[in-house]
């Protein structure tokens, strides 16, 4: 058929055609042959046919979406690391599903263990009866679990979102202690549901929903660049420990016993910053002392993304709960609380959710969990995490509006300031949300996706998948140099 000028011209035939999967191999002969690899020209945003489809996406869906907003086109087709659009366009995908798509997309092991599981007429729904998928899957994670925790360890199949993990895990550890209050932290994300949302540091999305859950408590987390003491390095999370120990032995503090406290080990919506080892051990140790639940939110962290297999790992912890989701379910829905047995107080149909069988997502969580074990991604993570990392630190050097370079494995945030304004007396500068933007909007143009977070919108973040290669790591370096160049030119 003959191009199309302009899509909405066509008939509805014509759309289909023109918008139809490409043949398995499209994408990759692309990259191969490096005709169209990301970062060889400028891309015009949004693309004819995107911005027909975007038109589209915007009259008839909620006002609530967010990714179109930042990310101006219409995805026709990706594999592994790669995104191409209906317009042609190539890009690297380093938001990866926010961090779901642990193996990038349609990895060719999660795809023939999808496959066999409908090749066995096992029923894809199954609520919480048992198969042997679920078996097998229960099995294999468990085994990837530290001993420690695995030996006293019980499962909830929850609903698919992680979130839902978040309330099941709030249920279940108010039934067992009896209490009401939860100990949370600033910065720190775990869903937009009800409780979730409740528990979450970032208060654009609580403004409007009145009523959120009573009693919960948030604490400072150590954060070294906007350290909440002023101090930061050591001094700073030292002081963020104490300062939680003498809040939880103050009675008078005017929190009563907390039912749990639950934390992210690299906190990832609120901006890449990663704990201290030293400081996770001593919420351990402060918890455990006090009979309060450890709830540890492993949602974006957990699967070898911070070069463990989980975060707490880093540390050397046992925590009481861990919530997984995203990577866990192999890009399928599908998410589980793990929990000490010694909380297993619930009665029976405490927390249900219809769609927690999801017999592929296990069979596709269960294959990718494999294929990271298998080819020790968690160390390959590590290794290109410390490369992207010194890469960009190079780039900071010049770039004084890179204010901040960290993260763990392949969880990373560039925290974008404005320079021109003088730093805080702990050296930090104001956060620059709209350079950041601009920087993300640049960054697309060349392309490469990522995504912004933190602090007012101003941390820029990157998840690609732990399949990355060091070529492909080095490619994504130079068109972010490129897209801070051109941000700049604009902006400062």
């Amino acid at each position: 058929m003959q191009p199309i000028q302009d899509i909405s011209l066509a008939s509805p035939q014509d759309r289909v055609l023109l918008c139809s999967p490409l043949s398995s191999t499209s994408v990759e002969s692309d990259w191969h042959t490096g005709k169209t690899n990301p970062g060889t020209q400028d891309i015009t945003l949004p693309g004819p046919i995107s911005k027909h489809y975007l038109e589209r996406q915007q009259h008839r869906e909620s006002n609530a979406r967010s990714y179109p907003r930042r990310i101006h086109l219409a995805i026709r087709e990706a594999k592994g690391i790669y995104i191409k659009d209906v317009d042609g366009n190539l890009y690297f995908d380093c938001l990866a599903g926010a961090g779901s798509l642990a193996l990038g997309h349609n990895h060719p092991a999660v795809l023939a263990a999808m496959r066999a599981t409908l090749d066995t007429n096992l029923p894809l729904h199954t609520l919480d009866l048992t198969t042997p998928v679920k078996d097998a899957f229960v099995e294999e994670l468990f085994a990837s679990l530290p001993a420690e925790f695995a030996q006293k360890a019980k499962i909830q199949f929850c609903g698919p979102s992680g979130a839902d993990a978040v309330e099941a895990a709030l249920k279940l550890v108010k039934t067992a202690t009896g209490r009401r209050s939860v100990l949370s932290f600033q910065g720190g994300y775990h869903g937009m549901t009800h409780g979730a949302l409740s528990l979450t540091g970032n208060l654009k999305a609580k403004h409007a929903i009145a009523g959120l859950m009573p009693d919960v408590h948030f604490l400072p987390y150590p954060y070294a660049y906007r350290c909440p003491f002023g101090l930061g390095g050591e001094a700073g999370h030292r002081m963020s420990s104490h300062y939680i120990e003498a809040l939880l032995d103050d009675p008078e503090s005017g929190i009563v016993p907390p039912a749990a406290m639950i934390l992210e080990v690299v906190q990832g919506e609120g901006g890449v910053i990663p704990a201290p080892d030293e400081w996770v051990r001593q919420m351990r140790r402060l918890t455990h002392d006090r009979t309060i639940p450890l709830i540890v939110d492993e949602i974006q962290s957990g699967l070898g993304r911070t070069g463990k297999l989980y975060a707490f790992e880093h540390a050397g912890i046992v925590p009481d709960v861990v919530l997984l989701s995203k990577a866990i379910g192999g890009s399928l829905p599908l998410s589980v609380v793990v929990y000490n047995e010694v909380l297993d107080q619930w009665a029976p149909g405490a927390h249900a959710g219809t769609f927690r069988g999801n017999q592929l997502a296990m069979a596709a969580g269960m294959a990718t969990l494999r294929y990271i074990l298998e080819h020790r991604l968690s160390d390959h993570a590590a290794e290109m995490g410390d490369r992207l990392m010194a890469q960009f630190r190079q780039i900071q050097a010049a770039f004084p509006c890179l204010g901040d370079v960290r993260g763990r494995g392949l969880m990373i945030g560039v925290e974008v300031v404005n320079p021109a304004i003088a730093a805080n007396s702990s050296g930090s500068y104001p956060a620059h949300p709209q350079l950041a933007s601009c920087i993300q909007a640049e960054c697309l143009r060349r392309g490469l996706i990522i995504e912004i977070g933190g602090r007012h919108g101003s941390v820029v973040r990157f998840l690609p998948p732990l399949i990355v290669t060091a070529d492909q790591i080095d490619s994504i370096s130079e068109i972010f140099e490129r897209g801070v160049k051109a941000a700049v030119d604009q902006i400062l």
